[in-house]
């Protein structure tokens, strides 16, 4: 090959690599790369009116009159271009030195840019520009800007776009019969004109993305991932699991012993994942519902089914902290009916490893609870029916996928029969907004307890200054002398574990000091379990009023003598950490109050956040919230590990677009599966896992 076709086929792969890295991999990839926003090029303004409309993008266009490389107060370029109205200065302080030749003195540019005021007048930094001719004409339609990676400019997207346009599948993959039910532009004419939109277009509609043709592209987007995740809910019904039927004389004498009547919504949720694991298929549920409403006592309950039919049930928990709060209360339950509840982390000495790890191999250990330990490879399961994983979205998908086939019994295709794998009932006290939970959590069953038990007092929350540190520490002296509890929770400090623990302990040190007659203790994640639980007993049983804590008692915590809740730096905290500790009080009969402390200035989404804090206590409209303050990428977490996030469709504005996805993708799978493979094609290629966990 000659040295320059050489050059150039290298150039092209170092593109192709950079397209990769955007996820660009084919022609259909380019042509759904839509933009990202729109730029207004079609007029020029007048520099000399300016003046007039600092902080806003305009564009401008005049003749270099000035161009040097300034070096106060730093190395820079130093561009003035005018018209016949006035002048206005050019700022780069990142520059090549062939923008200094492109910009001497006489050449034309039309620049396009924020203006702000600066020393000399109006000027703009970084602006994009472009040198052209007098009379150069304008552009007759909004200039589209697109997501980009390092070293791939906008002329490179464009062309690159363009290219694919003329090589790609345009066939429509909804039938003509769906796109005229819900009044959808066709694909092609939609694409195109999100790419290169008319003079004529309502700009309004474009940029917040309400126009037709972004509503057949959300749309499309929405009903490749309906139809993704439930080919992912079928294709789990094509293995075997075990049929637990049982609803025997355990399950019977674990309600009657219980001293509380289950709420309705309890009964609810209980009957629906009874009813999934009586099937021949795996169950695949979301038990969701607030702090304090009752997920537990159900998972029990479900366990119990499980038992009763002949078969295991593993509880997995994040924390060690959590999980022993789990073991103690269903133990408690279990026990005294004659269940096996077996205890598995990784603080047990190896004795009581090798003793806990052979009864759940032999089956004796009918209940199994532990954290991350139940899925090593030395943790074998004999007869495994349902697994039980709490706070689901602190555990990666392959985590949870371990844990479940320890359950499997891989059938060989010979014998003709399917892969046997255990029920999961996940759970998780991060109440899912609805929209959210049709979308991402679209393969799942979801279970919600909407109702919290009788007796249960709602918390009043107070936002309150650093300042007034020391009516905080009156106002807990005050309820420990009443007989009621207090936890202290100190600051989440993301970058360093040390300084957080170092922090909880001078909280602990001055709380002791200045509250010499109670009796404080201390927890925190670097304390060995045994010296943590012994704490953790102490607040427990009484012996301790104030418990100063780090964030590790965020879950599983149930002490209902504690009503009063600190929480320092509150502003650190996200919103559904801050009403899962929030959770820890109003447990019992006593008024509860929890006090969250900040430190000023608050910045507009702290602010906002304790402002909802203050405002609501119900778990959805806190979650509902915070979803539109973080998104659904960041509220989710680990569960979508490997799943692709929505590009274009808002789960806040296009929730009736949702349905109509959803309606749309049942309809397809169960009538036009050639439909399904087309559209899935276009829209996930290569990226579509169908098996979720």
């Amino acid at each position: 090959m000659p040295a320059a076709s050489a050059a150039t086929a290298s150039a092209v792969s170092k593109i192709e690599e950079k397209l990769r890295r955007l996820g660009l991999h084919t022609d259909m990839d380019k042509v759904l790369h839509l933009p990202a926003r729109y730029e207004d090029e079609t007029q020029v303004r007048r520099i000399g009116e300016l003046g007039a409309i600092y902080g806003q993008p305009v564009q401008v266009e005049g003749v270099v009159t000035a161009c040097e490389v300034a070096f106060r107060p730093r190395r820079q370029l130093v561009v003035t271009i005018s018209d016949d109205s006035g002048q206005v200065t050019m700022r780069f302080l990142n520059f090549y030195g062939s923008q200094v030749k492109q910009l001497a003195e006489g050449n034309r540019v039309r620049a396009r840019g924020e203006v702000r005021h600066g020393f000399f007048g109006a000027e703009m930094v970084h602006p994009s520009y472009k040198m052209v001719n007098e009379g150069a004409p304008l552009p007759d339609a909004l200039t589209p800007v697109y997501p980009a990676g390092e070293g791939l400019s906008q002329t490179l997207l464009r062309k690159t776009i363009v290219s694919a346009m003329s090589r790609i599948d345009w066939r429509d993959t909804l039938p003509d019969a769906l796109r005229t039910a819900h009044q959808l532009m066709p694909f092609e004419p939609a694409i195109r004109l999100l790419h290169n939109p008319p003079p004529e277009i309502d700009e309004s509609a474009l940029i917040d993305r309400s126009h037709d043709a972004w509503v057949r592209v959300k749309f499309d987007e929405l009903l490749a991932q309906q139809l993704s995740m439930k080919r992912a809910q079928l294709a789990r019904r094509d293995k075997g699991a075990p049929v637990l039927k049982q609803v025997g004389t355990l399950s019977r004498a674990f309600l009657a012993q219980l001293p509380f009547a289950l709420t309705k919504a309890q009964q609810r949720v209980l009957k629906e994942i009874r009813h999934d694991m009586q099937q021949a298929f795996p169950m695949q549920r979301l038990l969701q519902g607030d702090v304090g409403s009752g997920k537990t006592v159900v998972a029990a309950i479900a366990a119990a089914q499980a038992i009763d039919s002949g078969f295991q049930a593993v509880l997995m928990a994040p924390t060690e902290i959590l999980a022993d709060q789990h073991f103690r209360k269903i133990a408690g339950w279990m026990a005294p009916l004659g269940v096996r509840v077996v205890w598995l982390t990784g603080s047990l000495k190896k004795k009581e490893k090798v003793e806990a790890k052979t009864l759940i191999e032999n089956g004796e250990a009918q209940l199994v609870i532990g954290t991350h330990a139940l899925i090593q490879e030395d943790v074998q399961l004999s007869k495994l029916g349902l697994v039980i994983v709490d706070e689901q979205h602190r555990f990666g998908v392959g985590q949870r996928l371990t844990l479940r086939n320890k359950g499997a019994d891989n059938a060989t295709s010979a014998r003709k029969q399917r892969a046997t794998v255990p029920h999961q009932l996940m759970m998780s006290a991060t109440p899912i907004p609805r929209t959210l939970a049709m979308t991402y959590y679209a393969d799942l069953e979801v279970s919600v307890i909407d109702e919290l038990p009788p007796g249960r007092t709602p918390i009043v929350t107070r936002v309150i200054d650093q300042n007034r540190r020391d009516e905080v520490i009156e106002r807990v002296h005050a309820a420990a002398l009443e007989g009621r509890q207090i936890y202290w929770v100190c600051p989440l400090i993301e970058e360093s574990e040390a300084l957080q623990l170092q922090t909880a302990t001078d909280t602990y040190t001055t709380l002791s000091a200045a509250l010499p007659d109670l009796r404080v203790g201390l927890v925190h994640g670097r304390m060995k379990p045994a010296e943590k639980q012994l704490v953790m007993d102490g607040f427990a049983q009484g012996e301790i009023h104030l418990l100063v804590a780090t964030t590790v008692i965020e879950v599983g915590v149930d002490v209902p003598n504690a009503s009063l809740m600190v929480i320092e730096h509150a502003e650190r905290f996200g919103l559904s950490q801050l009403h899962q500790l929030r959770g820890r009080v109003g447990r019992g009969s006593a008024a509860s109050v929890c006090l969250l402390l900040y430190q000023s200035p608050l910045g507009p989404v702290a602010k906002q956040r304790l402002a909802i804090m203050r405002e609501f206590t119900d778990g959805f409209e806190i979650a509902r919230r915070d979803l539109e303050l973080r998104g659904p990428g960041e509220f989710l977490g680990a569960r979508q590990s490997g799943q692709a996030m929505l590009r274009f469709a808002d789960l806040e504005t296009d929730q009736w677009l949702v349905e109509r996805a959803r309606d749309a993708a049942q309809m397809l799978l169960s009538d036009d599966p050639a439909t399904v493979d087309a559209h899935l094609a276009r829209w996930l290629g290569s990226r579509e896992e169908y098996l979720k966990v």
